[in-house]
């Protein structure tokens, strides 16, 4: 008892003390002059200062943690939405430029069927080997039961690629033109010139025609002369461009070097002539205008 009667004689002095100061400070003291009722203020202050301060002090800090615990829920909700955004904007320009990629060289391909008069089964390349046994091949996802024999010609939009050689039911194996082994017959578009391509690296051919004396200029465009039954290669396919004419004096063929219109390194899509044109397209399939006479083709005859 004794402990609780003083406890309310110190909450009522307290009290009577807070009262008395609030008074004072609302008629304050003079400027200048301080007075017996500003020292009392002042002795009020420093005593009462220190536990006044400190209780702001933790209701600010409950306030504070209380504000921030809502803020750091709400931010990280805003957090993880913007994270989904930014993941979905990412897939979707990592896939929108090669979906655009794949459907520009569909396109390329039907054009390229279409003026060749070419039906074709369509394949995607899943698989380059540039050293499988010693020959530069890739591998598509079509085989026997997409109608895919071996022999049969292999295009992009672009133009030859290589020749089908071994096939399974879901597979087959394409021996790409750029390769040492292969042989392709090819001829000047615009011109009856002929001779015979063969591989030298992912960017060169090698074609040798039969005419020693023949004038061949930079940019001449080369494409298939076809096969004895257009396999393994049907007639008219673009080829690549004369980058270079190699000099060779008293050699019994005009010897060039050939860009491909293929790039194999960067192949996707494809498609395997697997019914020759019934007649021969000529110079259809030539990117732009075909030439129509040797001196536009690049080549004149002496």
């Amino acid at each position: 008892m004794r402990d609780t009667r003083r406890t309310r004689i110190v909450l009522v002095g307290l009290l009577l003390a807070g009262f008395a100061l609030i008074t004072v400070d609302a008629h304050g003291d003079r400027p200048g002059a301080p007075g017996p009722l500003g020292k009392v203020r002042s002795l009020g202050q420093s005593v009462l200062g220190p536990v006044q301060r400190a209780a702001d002090s933790g209701v600010r800090g409950v306030g504070s943690l209380l504000s921030g615990w809502g803020h750091s829920a709400a931010d990280q909700q805003r957090i993880t939405q913007l994270n989904a955004q930014v993941a979905a904007l990412k897939a979707q320009l990592e896939t929108d430029p090669q979906n655009r990629a794949r459907a520009d060289q569909l396109d390329k391909l039907l054009r390229l069927t279409a003026l060749g008069g070419l039906r074709t089964v369509p394949a995607r390349l899943v698989g380059l080997s540039p050293a499988q046994d010693g020959t530069w091949s890739a591998t598509i996802d079509a085989g026997t039961r997409d109608g895919i024999t071996e022999n049969q010609t292999v295009v992009t939009g672009d133009g030859l690629v290589g020749r089908t050689t071994a096939v399974g039911p879901y597979t087959a194996t394409v021996l790409l033109a750029v390769d040492p082994a292969s042989t392709v017959g090819v001829r000047l578009a615009g011109s009856g010139t002929i001779g015979t391509a063969t591989g030298q690296d992912p960017h060169t051919l090698r074609v040798e025609f039969l005419d020693p004396q023949l004038e061949v200029k930079p940019g001449a465009v080369v494409v298939t002369l076809g096969s004895a039954g257009d396999a393994p290669f049907v007639p008219g396919v673009p080829v690549g461009t004369v980058r270079q004419v190699v000099s060779t004096p008293g050699a019994l063929t005009r010897t060039v070097l050939v860009t491909p219109y293929v790039n194999a390194t960067s192949v996707d899509t494809v498609a395997v002539v697997v019914q020759p044109p019934r007649t021969d397209p000529r110079d259809a399939m030539v990117p732009g205008a075909a030439a129509s006479d040797p001196q536009s083709a690049g080549a004149t005859q002496p």
